[in-house]
């Protein structure tokens, strides 16, 4: 089925090309590989990104970053006004894209922000016709917010400055500058805030042992379920108040004593309170989903306001809910949430949506101690404008559920971690935790990788029926763009080998390249196609945007809009085009990946894909642009523009095996599988052109076909002949004869 290629590859190689190509196949197979993760807080990557009077007023250089703490001290003549921190070495701030958000903030001895600035994040929302100043112009807001307010506090001071359309990664912001910065102060003993200390004799439990059914009335009246309601009057009051005059045009309409906001909560995995509001089976259910330390709560409304919101939908993520305690916050996403058909409690109103939310032991939730549930409010005043507004509804478990834990003996204190064992730690936890909430989508595209890798290993079986094999094409294509891409983000880009390259001679962080589940699998399957399958596996199978190029020419076709065939000699010379365009960032890249990032806009992948077209009109009329030609010419981008194909194709000349089929006679005479080449990747004289083939497998259902293959044609009517002959019975398969062996790879007939 195959065999080993059998060239001299550093005679086939100039020696620079030689090296860059074993170097990028480096690069790529190295993301299956662990890296060693530099322990240093990640407070010394990002410090130089802003000056120190911008973090802390007057201050003129930065101090040493203390050994016992991620913070640096900010200077005035050599001496301390301040601190400045990073938000991600004290707190996970993965935002809406599953990356982090780094911020650098200033806090003065009175444990007051001084100064905040957004050094690095990934979030694509950001692109959508928000500018990156509007997100910058909030962070910055948060000077003069006083930390002991915050930490003292069980409501919080400051108004949460939204920006419609970036409503999560806002609120992210916002959870990591606080609770970060009570930490700092805290750990600093700034402002009279000290550190947390707690008696362990005096700390209390959940007694998991009470368990007796309850009704709705006996639940309420004792605070196991905590209620919150606000009406239609009070919700326009609110809106008024924040003094935007576009509020009252848009006000909620009457009976103004309507319920607006009327929602319970309560812990369910208390057992009595879990049992009482699930009922016994319910419960089991929920019992058999928590894992060890994790913790369960229930949220029920029946106002007009939901609090499963937009996100929900959207991305999986709750946008309108989060769990505040002290200085952590968890926010919900679609797998730690599970639907309740109406509440068991006797007694219980009806409710128009229960749900039951999973807290994971990781977000370091104490069910034992106070709590609240934060509810973003918020209103339309505009074709895409919105204000908002937040309520709490606080909750603490009544002491009957409580048990006061006994203090153990007296033994040696464990050594406390370092800072920088503790940064690790969080960022490890962090990249875990998105493998963790991606899980189905991991699942999902792993099959996927598994039937086209059956495809490509059986191809002979897969090819034989020409119908058959067309639609299971198409089919893929579309998963390819719909799952892929759309949904799942997991277009592959030449930035992305250009960051790779850039962290191997840098500042390497396997965790970073940890963080984005789907992209990371799709690299580590692209490094072994590379090696089996050269870069048509990809190109042909995998790639989004080639889908969404080759779907949109097959439409063109079926409208009969004419199709183009480039003479081969111009054909020829576009092919180094996407080369030039390659090295040209490649060598950008070296200089500056910011601006390497920046031209790779080359790349439309990031419109049509990752933001769906939603983007300001000059990056839309591009992409449409390079969608255009291929209409008449199949995947015309990909054949002549895309950095990436040709990124792939240097390191693609390296594949161990040859698995396409050839006869003797193909290129001379036969020029069928030449002229019906989708992407022109056949010479004339019948060689398949590595760096150009996609792998769409069109030539092998050629090499099977009993009408368009004048081989298989041939031979046929030779079988016909001798049966006619011999006087045989014809045997009207329509196949080759059993005993017909074709010469497959002939010399001089393929290089796959």
């Amino acid at each position: 089925m195959f065999r080993w290629a059998r060239r001299d590859l550093t005679g086939n190689f100039p020696g620079i090309a030689w090296w860059f190509a074993a170097s990028l196949l480096a690069l790529l197979v190295l993301a299956g590989f662990p890296a060693k993760t530099r322990a240093e807080p990640l407070l010394d990557r990002y410090l130089e990104l802003a000056q120190p009077s911008e973090l802390v007023p007057g201050a003129d250089s930065y101090g040493p970053v203390r050994g016992d703490l991620p913070v640096a001290p900010a200077l005035k003549d050599g001496k301390p006004v301040g601190w400045v921190f990073l938000t991600s070495d004290f707190v996970p701030t993965a935002g809406y894209s599953g990356k982090p958000i780094h911020i650098l903030a200033g806090v003065s001895d009175e444990a007051v922000i001084t100064g905040v600035r957004l050094v690095k994040h990934s979030e694509p929302i950001v692109l959508v016709g928000i500018p990156e100043a509007r997100i910058r112009e909030v962070t910055e807001k948060y000077a003069g917010l006083d930390l002991r307010k915050e930490a003292s506090s069980e409501k919080e001071e400051h108004e949460l400055d939204i920006v419609s359309g970036a409503t999560v990664t806002i609120m992210i912001i916002d959870d990591s500058i606080v609770r970060a910065g009570i930490k700092v102060a805290k750990a600093l003993s700034l402002g009279g805030l000290t550190p947390d200390t707690e008696t362990v004799a005096a700390r209390r439990s959940v007694d998991r042992g009470v368990d007796a059914v309850e009704d709705w009335q006996t639940l309420t009246g004792d605070g196991s379920v905590r209620h919150f309601t606000l009406d239609v009057e009070t919700i326009n009051a609110d809106f008024a108040a924040l003094g935007d005059p576009r509020a009252g045009a848009h006000t909620e309409p009457g009976p103004d004593s309507d319920a607006y906001i009327d929602v319970w909560t309560a812990l369910v995995s208390q057992p009595a309170i879990g049992r009482s509001l699930l009922g016994d089976a319910e419960y089991a259910n929920l019992k058999a989903l928590l894992k060890d330390g994790d913790e369960a709560i229930l949220v029920a409304g029946r106002g007009r306001w939901s609090f499963k919101g937009s996100g929900y939908v959207r991305g999986g993520i709750f946008d309108r809910i989060q769990v505040i305690q002290g200085d952590i916050s968890h926010r919900f996403r679609d797998r730690e949430h599970r639907r309740v058909g109406r509440l068991a409690a006797a007694g219980a109103p009806d409710m128009t949506e229960t749900d039951v939310f999973i807290i994971p032991q990781k977000a370091g939730f104490d069910a034992a101690a106070p709590w609240r549930l934060q509810m973003l409010v918020q209103r339309p005043v505009g074709a895409i404008d919105k204000l908002f507004l937040n309520y709490d509804l606080g909750y603490d478990l009544p002491d009957r559920f409580l048990v006061a834990q006994e203090a153990p003996a007296v033994a040696a204190p464990a050594a406390r971690p370092s800072a920088e064992e503790s940064a690790v730690a969080i960022r490890d936890a962090l990249w875990l935790r998105i493998w963790d909430a991606k899980r189905n989508e991991v699942v999902i595209l792993g099959l996927g990788l598994a039937f086209l890798t059956g495809i490509f290993f059986f191809q002979t079986i897969a090819t034989r029926n020409e119908r058959v094999f067309n639609i299971i094409r198409t089919a893929f294509l579309v998963f390819t763009l719909v799952f892929i891409g759309w949904y799942a983000n997991a277009q592959l880009s030449v930035v992305n080998v250009l960051a790779v390259f850039s962290a191997l001679v840098s500042d390497f962080r396997w965790e970073t390249f940890l963080m984005d589940p789907l992209l990371f699998v799709m690299w580590f399957a692209v490094a072994a196609a590379l090696l089996f399958w050269a870069r048509g596996a990809y190109c042909g199978w995998l790639c989004p945007f080639g889908a969404l190029q080759e779907l949109s020419n097959k439409i063109a076709r079926l409208l009969r809009v004419p199709q183009v065939t480039l003479p081969w000699g111009l054909h020829e010379r576009l092919w180094p085009v996407k080369y030039v365009i390659f090295l040209g960032l490649f060598g950008m890249s070296l200089y500056s990946l910011e601006m390497a990032e920046h031209y790779a806009e080359i790349e439309p992948f990031k419109t049509a894909i990752i933001l769906k077209f939603d983007r300001p009109w000059p990056y839309v009329l591009f992409a449409l642009a390079m969608l255009a030609p291929g209409l008449f010419i199949e995947r015309f981008y990909c054949r002549y523009v895309c950095p990436l194909g040709g990124g792939l194709a240097i390191p693609a000349r390296l594949h161990m095996f040859r698995w396409l089929k050839r006869y003797k006679e193909c290129g001379n005479p036969c020029q069928v599988c030449a002229h019906d080449c989708p992407v022109q990747a056949i010479h004339p004289t019948g060689e398949i052109n590595p760096n150009e083939c996609i792998s769409c497998l069109n030539c092998q259902v050629l090499y099977q076909h009993t009408a368009k293959c004048p081989v298989v044609v041939a031979k046929i009517k030779k079988r016909e002949r001798f049966e006619k002959q011999n006087g045989l019975a014809p045997s009207g398969s329509g196949q080759p004869p059993v005993n017909y062996k074709p010469k497959a790879n002939a010399p001089a007939a393929s290089n796959l």
